[in-house]
This record gives C-alpha cells, sequence and structure tokens, in this order.
C-alpha cells in the first residue's frame, strides 16, 4: 500500500483517498445530509448510556455502513483484500463503538480518559495475548484512518477562532515549540536515535502529538512502526499527564487561565488537553471555563502549525537528510513527493470553512459543519487507535531501540513542561503583560 509520499498515480494513493474522503464529509455535513453519529449519554447505568434508545443502534449501523462504504471506495483503487476487509471493519466499529461507550462512564468521564485509550487497550489486548485474525489486519488501515480524520480536523479549526485567540496562544505556540522541537531533538540524538525518529519525537512532543506523528513520519518517510510506537507513547503520556499536571497546577496556586494555558502546551493530545482544562478548579472548588479556554486556545495555534512544520521537514529530509544516507541530490519536486498530501487537505478544509462557508453562509453554518467533522473525526481516530494496537507489540513498544527513544521521550517531555511554565508564567501571570480576560 502506497504510503502517500511518492509517486503513485492519484488514484492509487492513500493520501489523496483520505483528503477525497474528508473533503466529501465536508461537502455532506454542508449539504445536511451526513449521517449522524450516535448520541451517547454520560451514564453509570448502561440505560442512561443510550439517551435515544434503540434509535441509538439504527445511527449506529447507518454509521458503520456510511464509514464501510467510504473506506471501501478508497480500497478498491489501493488494492485492498476486499474478502477480509469488510468482515474485518465491522468487528473494528464494533470495538470502536465499545470505546466510546466505555469513555462515557461518569467517573471515567470525570478524569479526562479518552475513547482513544480504550481503542488502543482493545487492540493491544488482542494482539498482546492472542493471535490478530487475518481479517482484522486486513481492515486495520491505521494511516487511512487517521489521514481522513485529520482531514476532518481541518474543518473544525476556524481562523476566526484562531484570530479571536490572539497574540498570546499564537506566541505561547511559537516560543514552546521551536525550542521544545530542537531540544528534544538533541536530547534524542544524545540517547543515539536515529534522525528520522528524533525528528519524529520532536514534533510530536513539540507540537500536538498524534497528528503531528503523523505528518513528521510522512514528511521525512519515517518507519511505520516507530511512527506507531510515538502515537502509543503520547496516548500512555496523555493519561498520565492529564492525572499529574491539574493538581500540580492548583498546588502551585497558579491563576486558572495561566495553568490552562500551561497544560494546553504541554499535554499532545487536544482531547486530553481540554479534559485536563476540566479538572482545574478556580478559588471556589468550582470547573474552570477560563482554564479550558486557555488550554483550547494554545493547543488549537499549535494545531495550526502543523501544516508549516511538515513543509519545513520534507525540505529539511528532501536537501539535507537523504543526501547525509548516501542518496544522490534530489530536485526541488522531490519536496513535493515527500509533502503529506493529507496535511493539504487538511489545510484546504480549514480555508473553505473559514473563508468560504463562514463568510457567505454565516457562524452558525460553519460551527455546524464543523461539529459534524468533528463528530467523524473521533470515529476515525478511534479506528485509527484499535488498529494501532492490533499492530502493537507492548514488550517492543518498552523496548524498541533498547529503551532510548522512550526514555528520551519522557525526559524530553519532563524537559517540556518545565518550559512552558516558564513561557506561560511571562505570558499569562499578568506579572509582564496583560493576558486577555476569559470568562471563568
Amino acid at each position: 500500500m502506497s504510503n502517500g509520499n511518492d509517486r503513485t498515480p492519484v488514484l492509487q494513493n492513500e493520501d489523496w483517498w483520505a483528503c477525497f474522503i474528508g473533503w466529501l464529509i465536508l461537502l455532506l455535513a454542508l449539504w445536511g445530509v451526513l449521517p449522524h453519529t450516535p448520541k451517547i449519554g454520560t451514564w453509570t447505568s448502561l440505560s442512561a448510556a443510550f439517551p435515544k434508545g434503540w434509535s441509538t443502534l439504527g445511527t449506529s449501523i447507518l454509521l458503520c455502513i456510511s464509514m464501510g462504504v467510504l473506506t471501501l471506495i478508497g480500497g478498491v483503487f489501493m488494492k485492498f483484500d476486499l474478502k477480509r476487509y469488510v468482515p474485518g471493519f465491522l468487528i473494528l466499529f464494533a470495538l470502536t463503538f465499545i470505546s466510546m461507550v466505555i469513555s462515557k462512564q461518569a467517573f471515567i468521564k470525570k478524569w479526562g480518559i479518552s475513547y482513544v485509550l480504550f481503542a488502543l487497550a482493545f487492540g493491544l489486548i488482542i494482539s498482546n495475548i492472542f493471535k490478530v485474525p487475518k481479517i482484522l489486519k486486513a481492515a486495520g488501515q491505521t494511516e487511512f484512518f487517521i489521514k481522513i480524520g485529520l482531514v476532518c480536523m481541518g474543518a473544525t479549526i476556524m481562523f476566526s477562532v484562531v484570530l479571536k485567540a490572539g497574540a498570546f496562544g499564537v506566541a505561547q505556540a511559537v516560543l514552546v515549540a521551536t525550542p521544545v522541537w530542537f531540544g528534544t531533538y538533541w536530547i534524542c540524538r544524545k540517547f543515539k536515535v536515529s534522525e528520522k525518529f528524533s525528528s519524529i519525537i520532536a514534533t510530536a512532543n513539540a507540537i500536538c502529538g498524534v497528528s503531528a506523528s503523523i505528518a513528521a513520519g510522512g514528511a521525512v518517510q519515517g518507519d511505520p512502526k516507530e511512527v506507531s510506537y510515538m502515537v502509543a507513547w503520547v496516548l500512555v503520556c496523555a493519561v498520565v499527564l492529564i492525572l499529574v499536571m491539574p493538581p500540580i497546577a492548583g498546588w502551585l496556586d497558579l491563576p486558572t487561565n495561566w495553568g490552562g494555558a500551561w497544560v494546553g502546551g504541554v499535554i499532545d493530545n487536544t482531547g486530553a488537553v481540554i479534559a485536563a482544562g476540566e479538572i482545574i478548579r478556580d478559588k471556589a472548588g468550582n470547573p474552570s471555563k477560563a482554564a479550558v479556554n486557555a488550554a483550547a486556545m494554545v493547543k488549537m495555534a499549535q494545531n495550526v502549525m502543523i501544516g508549516l512544520v511538515a513543509f519545513l521537514m520534507a525540505l529539511w529530509a528532501t536537501m539535507s537528510l537523504d543526501r547525509k544516507e548516501g542518496v544522490e541530490k534530489p530536485g526541488l519536486m522531490e519536496v513535493w513527493y515527500r509533502f503529506p498530501k493529507f496535511v493539504i487537505g487538511f489545510m484546504v478544509a480549514s480555508l473553505f470553512v473559514s473563508f468560504i462557508i463562514e463568510p457567505t453562509m454565516g457562524k452558525k453554518a460553519a460551527k455546524a459543519v464543523a461539529k459534524a467533522s468533528k463528530s467523524y473525526r473521533s470515529w476515525f481516530f478511534a479506528l485509527c487507535f484499535v488498529a494501532i494496537g492490533l499492530e502493537t507489540d507492548f514488550k517492543e513498544l518498552v523496548s524498541v531501540g533498547g529503551g532510548r527513544p522512550a526514555i528520551a521521550y519522557w525526559l524530553s517531555q519532563t524537559a517540556n513542561a518545565f518550559w512552558t511554565l516558564l513561557i506561560s508564567w511571562i505570558l499569562w501571570s499578568g506579572t509582564f503583560v496583560t493576558p486577555p480576560i476569559l470568562p471563568d
């Protein structure tokens, strides 16, 4: 299967199919004919999980058919093993649905433990305790699923919201991401991690975790196994940071917007960032809306950097890295071949919603499209994480590269936490500049 970053014809190219499917989802949402995702409620007893009763089952079946057909169309051109893909996809979807339901359990939701962790856990259990069936191997199109989800994610990032976030979110994103990238890369190289793997780890740590890992892996043509390991580490780290960072913010007595900006800059997963922001409390002990807004503001500014970083990494890999590895000097067109095309899909979706839908149809229509795209993004991400678990050997996860990459990542993430605390203090504490006033 094509990795999407070579000279593969467009109709056989995974990245382009991710774009086509993501854009089609956006258009169907705009026309109001996109099948809904099931409404799963917060629950303590399972009956509360399905507030719409048996109609939830019907909605879920329709969603399964819709996602299955969309991916199957691309699979025909990319020559999937269709006889195994179809039954395997049904099982993957069932595991995804169960993951979504579990994540809505009241206690689990309160602590912000995302559906992605349960999806990953299901895959890991199957792959590490049992033998992965051939139908699941055929259906586990990890990168295809996440690339579609990332194109959908583009529709959720409206430039009007980013501009509203103002200079503070953007300033923190730049002041954190740049030194963290180079610092992480330096630490990884000191641990004798390869240049390509070091760049993937650095991008995941500095930008936004899962999304950045996939983009970086495509740009430098990294080992897919290493990208999968990086994604797994990001998810595990996110859970640890959800449990650790909000209590530390409270212990340090950080103002809520400063605490939110801190977790937003450190945690490498958008859902986990929001969850951590929701755990932060104001002085009265109530959940802080200011913390959530600040966290989301900073993380969104980092997400916007994906396209630029992917381009720069493709340029670096083409003009410098591969030449060190003895490859003949490439032409500038090689940058285009290497550039992850799904990043184009991401940017086009964002620009379309920001500069066509919102100005011509209004904010309400733009938000509706963004909401629908976000729902599909979540379901494609969940499918991807089940697939990642299916192809991940837990022993290899902690021992790959003699354990050096894992140690380098965790050391870098620790340094990131301290550096981001410093930058967020400068920008959000009110000591040096007056930060934006966010309602609590």
